[in-house]
């Protein structure tokens, strides 16, 4: 439905910060909402953050996952339909794979794409 390229994991150390971006190709459906989830190692893939486009319907809203408290910021650039995570004060347990999700909203309702991910290690 739509390719999605990720760029900005890596290394950190505790307390640093990374910011990761996805870029999604044109697609001929309209895109609802963009965002971030991760996979630890023996763990479920769990939300980080989403958040709604211009095409959204107005209930949909920013939404960031509960271990997040304030550290991370998600924001998009919609002329480049690019969505950005700022992760700040890093924690050894943000280690995962961060994968880019949009939600595409189809005429029979709405499906969903993945990226490939992107590990982000946090570790002195």
């Amino acid at each position: 439905q739509v390719r999605l390229v990720e760029s900005g994991g890596g290394l950190a150390q505790p307390g640093g910060s990374l910011r990761l971006s996805c870029t999604a190709s044109e697609s001929r459906f309209s895109i609802r909402t963009m965002g971030w989830y991760r996979q630890a190692p023996g763990q479920q893939r769990e939300l980080v953050a989403t958040i709604p486009t211009g095409d959204s319907p107005d209930y949909i809203t920013t939404k960031y996952g509960d271990f997040v408290k304030g550290r991370f910021t998600i924001s998009r650039d919609s002329a480049k339909s690019t969505v950005y995570l700022q992760m700040g004060d890093l924690k050894p347990e943000d280690t995962a794979v961060y994968y880019c999700n949009v939600e595409l909203k189809t005429p029979t309702g709405w499906t969903e794409s993945w990226g490939q991910g992107t590990q982000v290690t946090v570790s002195s």
